[in-house]
């Protein structure tokens, strides 16, 4: 089998979670499956950078000779593909299957077209983005039921919102869920890259994610505040890429409260990702929506025990085995961060039980998951 994705993604200054995702089509499928050949296409850039992209994502040599760039800057190419239906994908040397990691839809190809629709939060909740993201998310879900001979989705969460914000059939959706890969770092290694950076006094709580209003930031600041003024904080790191929208993320009193114990790190590497969530007394995930909620799952595989919002991704994602909390009730995160930090013994039994619930997310599930999406389409 011979699939093109569009690797799009790796080359934005905040991949995010679609960049993970792109990352493992590129790089575990032809692992898992070495008959199977994948062919990433980019809008136009230098060669080396998309070279150097995919080389970071860990994509093969064989594969990265395979990758093709497309004549257009990527706001050009977006614009064509959303609203002209223009250019039209080349042959991509001989791809039987074409695969959109994101609503980024090209013209149908001559061959079959899968669609990854994460979720459909900017109908949910557009305040929390640009008019250009609103814009270009609308018109990808418009040329999603369009084009895509399957849609394919992480949650079953995330299939409901769709099919409810779009034109899409729930017949057409397919549920897999995102994988994960979690990297082994001695604890001994992990404490050295914590002390560099001024975290080798515990307790901490980590938040990662990208900065954009959507993702509850200013809620767990503001609750690691009220923790501070009763004199039971903690230290606060926040993890991850720079999002939209983030100036007024936290309010300045609350920053103030919680001083010298925030740590914001920006983009963190695999290794000192894997060292924090292994590190960490517990990890705090306050969106107010989510497809999926990757780091829910990412902490748990390293027995961290999870606050997350009620919201229903994530109670379907953590499967009972996280403290849910109100997404915007700041007392209640408070109280619930206090209370987890004060009871080693709970900390511990949802550590466990949330380590035994990951093993379900294991990237190579998904991407078979994925191949066999594929080989319906071929197939039919």
């Amino acid at each position: 089998m011979r699939v093109a994705v569009n690797a799009e993604q790796l080359l934005y200054r905040s991949p995010g979670g679609i960049g993970r995702y792109t990352a493992q089509l590129l790089t575990v499928l032809p692992r898992l499956f070495p008959d199977d050949e994948v062919v990433p296409f980019t809008a136009r850039h230098a060669r080396d950078e998309v070279a150097a992209a995919l080389a970071a994502a860990g994509v093969d040599p064989a594969t990265r000779r395979r990758a093709v760039m497309l004549p257009l800057p990527r706001p050009a190419l977006y614009e064509g593909w959303l609203r002209f239906d223009l250019p039209r994908l080349p042959g991509l040397h001989g791809a039987e299957l074409v695969h959109a990691p994101s609503v980024a839809v090209p013209p149908h190809p001559r061959v079959p077209l899968v669609v990854t629709v994460h979720d459909a939060a900017p109908e949910l909740f557009p305040e929390t983005f640009p008019a250009r993201g609103r814009r270009f998310h609308r018109q990808g879900l418009a040329a999603t039921a369009r084009r895509a001979d399957l849609v394919l989705t992480v949650s079953a969460a995330a299939a409901e919102e769709i099919a409810r914000h779009s034109t899409i059939r729930p017949e057409r959706i397919r549920v897999v869920p995102n994988g994960i890969a979690p990297l082994a770092v001695q604890p001994a290694r992990r404490r050295d890259i914590l002390a560099a950076r001024g975290l080798d006094a515990k307790p901490f709580v980590l938040w990662v994610g990208s900065l954009e209003p959507r993702k509850g930031v200013g809620t767990l600041v503001a609750a690691m505040a009220r923790l501070c003024r009763r004199g039971a904080g903690a230290q606060l790191v926040l993890a991850g890429y720079p999002g939209w929208l983030g100036s007024d993320l936290v309010a300045p009193g609350d920053r103030a409260a919680v001083g010298s114990s925030l740590h914001q790190l920006g983009v963190v590497g695999e290794e000192e990702l894997w060292s924090l969530y292994g590190e960490a007394s517990l990890f705090a995930f306050p969106s107010r929506h989510e497809g999926f909620g990757l780091p829910v799952i990412e902490a748990m595989s390293q027995s961290t025990p999870v606050v997350a919002s009620d919201i229903p991704a994530l109670r379907e994602v953590a499967g009972g085995h996280a403290r849910l909390v109100p997404p915007d009730d700041v007392e209640a995160w408070a109280d619930a961060i206090e209370d987890l930090l004060g009871d080693e013994n709970e900390r511990r039994r949802l550590g466990a039980a949330g380590a035994t619930h990951a093993r379900r997310y294991d990237v190579e599930t998904t991407i078979t998951s994925i191949r066999a999406v594929y080989r319906e389409l071929l197939d039919a």
